[in-house]
C-alpha cells in the first residue's frame, strides 16, 4: 500500500468516515503504526469534518466517480487546497494549478501511482512561496448559486439576440 510512502515521506493523514470494513481495518492498521502521522477516524461527523477542514493543508477526494461533490467545495472555503481525481463534479469545479491558474491538484486516473504524484505535487508546493498564492486562489473560488445563475442569465440574454 501507498499509504507507508506517505507516512514515511512526511505527510500527516487523518481519515474520517466509514465504507468497506477491510479499509476502516487498513486505516486502523496505520493509526496503529504511525500514531504520529496517521489518524482514523471511523465515523462521521459533521463537527469533526469542519475542524479537519480548518486544520488542515490539503484535501484528498481520490472519488472513483462523484456526479457533484460538495467537500471539495467547502475545503476551499477553509483555505484547504483539494486534490481530486478528474470526475464529474470534482473535473468541473478542481482546475489543475500546474498551468499556474488552478485551484488545486489533479489526477486523471484511478491509480494509486497517479493519484500520488498529484499528492507530491502538492507537497513539493506546500514547501515553496507558491503555496500562499494557491491557498488564496482556492479561498476567492465563487461557486455559490450567484454565480452560476449571472452565467445563465447571460447565456439566455445571449440566445435572445
Amino acid at each position: 500500500y501507498k499509504i507507508e510512502e506517505l507516512c514515511n515521506g512526511g505527510c500527516q493523514v487523518v481519515v474520517l468516515g466509514t465504507g468497506d470494513e477491510k479499509y476502516e481495518n487498513l486505516f486502523r492498521h496505520y493509526a496503529w503504526k504511525y500514531p504520529d502521522r496517521f489518524s482514523a477516524q471511523i465515523y462521521f461527523s459533521n463537527d469533526m469534518a469542519r475542524k479537519i477542514y480548518a486544520a488542515s493543508d490539503a484535501f484528498l477526494m481520490p472519488s472513483r466517480f462523484e456526479p457533484c461533490g460538495l467537500s471539495q467545495l467547502i475545503s476551499m472555503r477553509y483555505g484547504t487546497v483539494p486534490i481530486v481525481r478528474e470526475t464529474g463534479g470534482l473535473k468541473d469545479s478542481i482546475t489543475d494549478c500546474g498551468d499556474g491558474h488552478g485551484n488545486g491538484f489533479t489526477f486523471k486516473t484511478y491509480d494509486a501511482y497517479d493519484m500520488l504524484g498529484a499528492i507530491y505535487r502538492g507537497v513539493d508546493a506546500y514547501n515553496s512561496k507558491d503555496w500562499k498564492v494557491l491557498v488564496k486562489r482556492a479561498l476567492e473560488c465563487d461557486m455559490s448559486w450567484g454565480k452560476s445563475a449571472n452565467e445563465y442569465i447571460k447565456m439566455y440574454r445571449s440566445l435572445l439576440k
